[in-house]
C-alpha cells in the first residue's frame, strides 16, 4: 500500500476534484468550508467543486475531474455517488477518497474508514492507497454487492424520505413487505461450470461482505482478493426467513436456504424478470444478470 500526502508534487500543489451529493448534507456549506480549509492547511489548491443532480448521479463529474488533471476524487454522498465516482476513476490510476454521508456507508464500513467527515477528510487527504477490485454486472460497476431478486425489491421499498426518518431500519421495514413473496427458478452458472438451479428469493454477488451491524453476509469475501462471492438466498415466510438469518449470523456455507459460492465470473438466468441493483441503487428489471471482475482497478485511500 503506497502511502499519500498533501505535499506538492512535481513542484505543483496537489489539487482534488470534491464529488458531492448535497441532499445528504444539512450544512452543504459548512461542510465546503471544512474541506477547502483542511486542503488549504495541508498545501493543496482550492478543489474542484462539482454537486450532483438527478441527471448527473457523479461519474461524469469524476471523469471531467480526472481528464481536468486532478490528484484525487472525493466522493460525498452514499454508496450510490460513492459507486458513481468509482465508474469515473477506475483504472485511471487517480486515487478516489471517500467522505460517507449515506444510510449504508457499506464501502467505508468494510474497509474501516471513518463515517465521521472530518475524520474521513483526514484519511483522504493524508492516508495511503489501496488497490481494490471493481465488479461489473451487466455493464454496471459495482465495489460493494450487485443482486438479483429480494434484495433489490428491499431497496426499492426504502425511500428517501424513510430512509432519513429511519435510518438503516428503513431497509428492515422494507423487507417486512416481502417476507411471503414466492421464490423464482433460478439457473446459476459460475465461471462457466455446470448449472446450479435452485428456487431463489435472491441471489447477492459481493466485493465485500459485510451489511449493517457487522452481519458476515459473505464472510470471506475481501475487496482486494481478486475473486467475488456469491449467496443464493431461498426463503419464505417468517419461518423460512428467520432460518436463512439464523445460517448467515452462524456462517453456514450449504444449507436448504443458503448456498455460498466463490467466482470469477457469474451468470444469472430467471423465468421471468426480477429487479436488480448495484451497491444500494436499483437499475431496473432483468431476467440475465452478468457479473465481472477486474482485479485491482481501482486506488482508495485507507489509513496510512
Amino acid at each position: 500500500m503506497a502511502e499519500a500526502d498533501g505535499d506538492s508534487a512535481g513542484g505543483r500543489a496537489r489539487r482534488a476534484a470534491v464529488v458531492v451529493h448535497p441532499g445528504k448534507h444539512d450544512d452543504l456549506e459548512g461542510f465546503r468550508d471544512v474541506a477547502v480549509k483542511a486542503m488549504t492547511e495541508l498545501g493543496w489548491d482550492e478543489p474542484l467543486w462539482l454537486e450532483t443532480t438527478p441527471d448527473e448521479t457523479g461519474e461524469g463529474h469524476a471523469r471531467a475531474a480526472v481528464a481536468a488533471g486532478v490528484d484525487l476524487v472525493l466522493a460525498s454522498g452514499g454508496d450510490g455517488t460513492i459507486t458513481a465516482c468509482v465508474a469515473g476513476v477506475a483504472g485511471t490510476g487517480v486515487p478516489l477518497g471517500v467522505l460517507p454521508c449515506g444510510t449504508g456507508n457499506l464501502l467505508a464500513r468494510n474497509l474501516g474508514l471513518p463515517l465521521d467527515l472530518a475524520a474521513a477528510l483526514t484519511v483522504a487527504l493524508t492516508g495511503g492507497e489501496k488497490p481494490l477490485d471493481v465488479g461489473v454486472a451487466n455493464g454496471v460497476p459495482f465495489v460493494v454487492m450487485a443482486g438479483l431478486g429480494f434484495d433489490a425489491e428491499m431497496l426499492a421499498g426504502a425511500s428517501e424520505g424513510l430512509k432519513k426518518r429511519a435510518g438503516w431500519a428503513a431497509y428492515l421495514l422494507s423487507a417486512l413487505r416481502h417476507l411471503w413473496d414466492q421464490p423464482v427458478r433460478v439457473v446459476v452458472r459460475a465461471d462457466l461450470g455446470p448449472p446450479l438451479r435452485r428456487w431463489a428469493s435472491g441471489v447477492i454477488v459481493g466485493n465485500v461482505g459485510a451489511l449493517q451491524g457487522n452481519v458476515r453476509l459473505l464472510p470471506d469475501a475481501a475487496p482486494d482478493d481478486g475473486v467475488l462471492n456469491v449467496a443464493v438466498l431461498t426463503a419464505w415466510g417468517i419461518v423460512g426467513w428467520l432460518g436463512l438469518v439464523a445460517d448467515v449470523l452462524l456462517l453456514r456455507r450449504k444449507t436448504a436456504r443458503l448456498t455460498r459460492l466463490t467466482c470469477r465470473e457469474l451468470v444469472v438466468e430467471t423465468r421471468r424478470p426480477r429487479p436488480w441493483e448495484v451497491d444500494g441503487d436499483v437499475i431496473g428489471t432483468a431476467r440475465r444478470l452478468h457479473v465481472t471482475l477486474k482485479p485491482a482497478d481501482l486506488l482508495v485511500r485507507v489509513p496510512a
